[in-house]
């Protein structure tokens, strides 16, 4: 079979989120219009301009939680799991489901025909880990650079930087699960879930995989992180209700709300699929990429949204009027939120619009895998998810958003997803047909 001829299908999926650690927990919750933001838990608040967001607060990084696992691998990942910061372990755990739901047995697939492809933010230290060296170096509350080589550097703990290097979970996943095949890491923010899957389909589709394991985890709550984030994004302020406070597309959207959490889907070659009995969720069927910034950092997201738009639509062949449903960024920042409906506006026109952040906030780089994970449930049960707090459209926001369960018969939808700089990327998927 020639590589443009390799379809490319889902066959497992897995999540960590604010809703829960199962596709079932995710899909009873957005559609009875559960909430997964509240009041923050993890972080000291008292400096920050938000107190609330979207904890995965049901994860603790227990090893029960990564699946059932035969005991020789569950040994393994317990043993490394000092080894991981908490947005690698979410990225695990979810593999490790993903993995289980994909139902490969023992041998399915040479280990050479299997690969890693994973996204993530760039992951920052716990202050933490410095703390004992720093405090080694300080004298009267003054610390002394010049001490910190001999004095504070011995107080690190040896092995500190793996806790977070963001090719660490492609890197976990394949060694603990003895995948040989191509392994990659992608570090575009909020982009880098549909990147991760437009790298795993080009993979399979080329015939250097026949399966690959693609998975995306990201965290906007952390000590270092959060601080950042109030710097340099628009944050929904304090003083409102958290389970209403993220309004993608609404009147009273007032900016983002910090959440985190971590996605895996299973790609796999269709035939392979297919000749072993897989339970066939989606195909890929297009993917795309933009990036739209002037030289002083100012984005046009209007631009980025409606190149990827265009693109992923041509990658995939559909015209906009066979398009089922589009998963918006819907980040809940009335500029963001602005240019990304008059962009799907303009190259969609009426397709329904649904916005998984208006559940649990902007994972990050988990947010994008989550989103897809939703869609393809939505898929399946042949239903849309209302946007939670729609409420009251913007008038410059003139999307089709879904504002109640609804039925549909849609059989394609397409995720959108941009970054703070303008990294803009989109994601095709629809019912597998023969």
């Amino acid at each position: 079979m020639s590589s443009s001829a390799r379809r490319v299908v889902v066959t497992g999926m897995g999540l960590i989120c604010p809703l829960g650690n199962s596709v079932t927990e995710l899909w009873d919750a957005i559609t009875s219009g559960q909430s997964g933001v509240g009041p923050l838990t993890s972080l000291p608040t008292e400096n920050l301009p938000i107190d609330f967001g979207g904890e995965a607060s049901r994860f603790d990084g227990s090893i029960e939680q990564f699946g059932s696992l035969e005991k020789m691998l569950q040994r393994s990942i317990k043993k490394g799991l000092k080894l991981m910061c908490r947005e690698i372990q979410m990225g695990v755990a979810a593999a490790q489901l993903a993995i289980q739901d994909a139902n490969w047995g023992t041998d399915a697939y040479a280990p050479e025909q299997i690969g890693t492809m994973f996204g993530s933010d760039y992951i920052i230290s716990e202050p933490g880990e410095f703390a004992a060296g720093i405090k080694r170096c300080t004298t009267d509350g003054v610390f002394d650079f010049s001490r910190w080589g001999k004095e504070g550097l011995g107080q690190v703990e040896p092995l500190w930087l793996l806790k977070y290097l963001p090719n660490m979970p492609a890197s976990h996943v394949a060694i603990y699960n003895d995948f040989r095949g191509p392994s990659n890491s992608v570090t575009l923010r909020e982009a880098s879930s549909n990147l991760s899957i437009a790298e795993g389909v080009t993979s399979i589709r080329r015939g250097i995989a026949d399966a690959i394991v693609v998975g995306s985890t990201g965290t906007r709550i952390h000590p270092l992180r959060t601080v950042h984030v109030a710097l340099q994004e628009r944050l929904a302020p304090k003083g409102l209700t958290p389970a209403s406070a993220c309004r993608p597309f609404d009147k009273d959207h007032s900016g983002m709300v910090i959440g985190e959490g971590a996605g895996v889907i299973v790609l796999e070659e269709l035939e392979s699929a297919q000749r072993r009995g897989a339970n066939i969720l989606a195909e890929v069927i297009g993917y795309a990429s933009s990036t739209v910034c002037s030289p002083a950092g100012v984005v046009d997201y209007q631009s980025v949204f409606e190149n990827v738009i265009e693109l992923g639509l041509k990658k995939a062949g559909l015209q906009a009027a066979q398009l089922g449903h589009v998963h918006a960024h819907g980040l809940s920042d009335p500029a963001v939120d602005r240019a990304e409906a008059q962009a799907i506006r303009n190259q969609l026109g009426d397709v329904p619009v649904v916005a998984l952040k208006s559940y649990m906030g902007n994972l990050g780089a988990g947010s994008g895998m989550v989103e897809i994970i939703s869609s393809v449930l939505a898929l399946q049960h042949r239903k849309l998810f209302p946007i939670l707090n729609y409420e009251s459209p913007a008038a410059d926001c003139p999307i089709n958003g879904v504002r109640e369960l609804q039925e549909s018969s849609d059989g394609s939808f397409l995720n959108l997803n941009v970054s703070p700089q303008g990294q803009a990327s989109a994601v095709l998927m629809a019912e597998c047909k023969p």
